[in-house]
């Protein structure tokens, strides 16, 4: 079966099932990828709690250079399936070389711009004088790896779209095992502790780079790289920069929301409090992950038969993703309401850092329960090329509604439930998000759904 009838007739739920296991498994490990260090730094002895915290200051720096790459690939890959859907391969050749060299000229600035102010990014994500050496040896040297992070993440999206998602699972698997296998030798063996860790992370990102380059060159791919496409033209690359914007924002913006709360506990529960919220984050981050699996499973059969204009497909597929990503999120719920102490164990020994993770990741993922119906929404928006609502939504949950929560609550608490306070914000912004999100959702898919069946 071409790739053509594949997307354009094979059931949905198969094909979506087909397509999601190996992006929902690529996530995960991804997840254990980026999880991994902080485990085993989280367990150095006599300095586990202190390493792990000043892990949590970097983390959202980070996300940033990670969320570089989805500013090109999210909405690249999203309109190179529509092109594809048209029957246009040599547009969606265009985005992919356009995508290539934009990513790369993204690495070089943000190498050069965190390199040298450093020090006073660190302490405005929250570093302290105690934490601030730990965080510095492990980022500075992280950031020779900023070129690898930008081909591995942001070049693999476009494998996904093309449907071959085992080949996009293994790129993130070979970076997996070899962070996995690396990250002991590094840390322990060698005792270079967070330097070590550092380091292992950039040479398994290589090796996941090089193998994306490897597919995007060769035989099998239906997209490939070539050479008189990688001059950027604005007209092919500010579209998808364009469509690309709210996801960018989505993942972005957990950067601010990291200095908010970094700089907010900092203030109100010291050290300890920016640990716990390292663990919170990571498991966040843990339940994100497969739900963003479901989204990058669909995106290319919802895109391609938007673009191919069938909207029978279209709605099939969203409300199956729809109905998955809801399921997924309540279980997600459950556990983390159940387990609160048994998720900070596996990242630290500091039983004070474990103490307070005990009853605030109760409060912080409050409102994952609905999420799912967040998720699902907004990244059917970016697959049907919907760039300007998929952006407001991302800028509405965290910009207009979380941000301000993290700093107003806590007035109106006594001392000792400030830091409840800092992390109520979250479930707040959840159930504020998922309500604008699906309000704005029905009267929208309905009218892009209509369109289509316009003659």
């Amino acid at each position: 079966m071409t790739h053509d009838e594949r997307m354009g007739s094979m059931p949905i739920k198969k094909l979506l099932i087909q397509l999601s296991i190996p992006t929902i498994t690529a996530q995960l490990i991804n997840a254990l990828y980026n999880i991994v260090d902080r485990v085993y730094i989280g367990h150095i002895e006599g300095v586990g709690g202190t390493a792990l915290t000043s892990l949590g200051v970097c983390f959202p720096l980070l996300m940033l250079i990670s969320a570089t790459s989805v500013l090109i690939s999210a909405g690249g890959a999203a309109r190179a399936a529509i092109s594809m859907g048209r029957g246009d391969r040599d547009s969606a050749e265009k985005i992919l070389g356009n995508a290539t060299s934009a990513l790369l000229l993204i690495s070089a600035t943000l190498f050069v711009i965190f390199l040298f102010w450093r020090e006073p990014l660190l302490y405005l994500f929250g570093a302290s004088d105690v934490t601030y050496p730990f965080a510095d040896s492990y980022f500075s040297i992280y950031l020779f790896g900023t070129a690898f992070v930008q081909i591995s993440l942001g070049l693999n999206t476009f494998i996904t779209t093309q449907g071959f998602t085992n080949i996009s699972m293994r790129t993130v698997l070979i970076g997996a095992i070899c962070n996995i296998i690396l990250d002991p030798i590094f840390i322990f063996g060698l005792d270079m502790g967070v330097a070590g860790a550092a380091l292992a992370t950039i040479i398994s990102q290589g090796i996941s780079a090089l193998w994306v380059l490897r597919f995007l060159t060769g035989k099998k791919t239906i997209l490939k790289i070539r050479r008189k496409h990688l001059r950027i033209d604005p007209k092919v690359l500010m579209p998808c920069v364009a469509l690309g914007f709210a996801p960018f924002i989505m993942q972005s913006t957990e950067s601010l929301i990291m200095l908010c709360f970094n700089n907010s506990l900092l203030k109100y529960g010291g050290d300890v409090a920016v640990g716990a919220m390292t663990v919170l984050s990571s498991a966040m981050q843990m339940v994100m992950m497969p739900l963003q699996g479901l989204t990058q499973g669909a995106q290319p059969i919802m895109s391609y038969n938007y673009g191919a204009r069938k909207a029978d497909r279209v709605r099939e597929a969203f409300r199956f993703l729809l109905t998955c990503c809801l399921v997924y999120s309540a279980a997600a719920w459950v556990v983390c309401m159940c387990i609160p102490r048994a998720i900070g164990g596996v990242f630290t020994d500091s039983e004070a850092i474990i103490d307070v993770v005990g009853w605030a990741l109760r409060v912080y993922m409050g409102g994952t329960v609905i999420f799912g119906a967040q998720i699902a929404c907004q990244q059917t928006f970016v697959a049907l090329g919907n760039a300007k609502t998929s952006a407001f939504l991302a800028i509405f949950r965290k910009i207009i509604v979380l941000v301000p929560l993290i700093f107003i609550l806590p007035p109106f608490f006594p001392a000792e439930a400030k830091t409840f306070a800092v992390w109520l914000a979250e479930p707040i912004a959840d159930v504020a998000a998922v309500t604008m999100t699906t309000t704005l959702f029905r009267r929208q898919f309905k009218t892009a759904m209509e369109q289509l069946t316009t003659v």
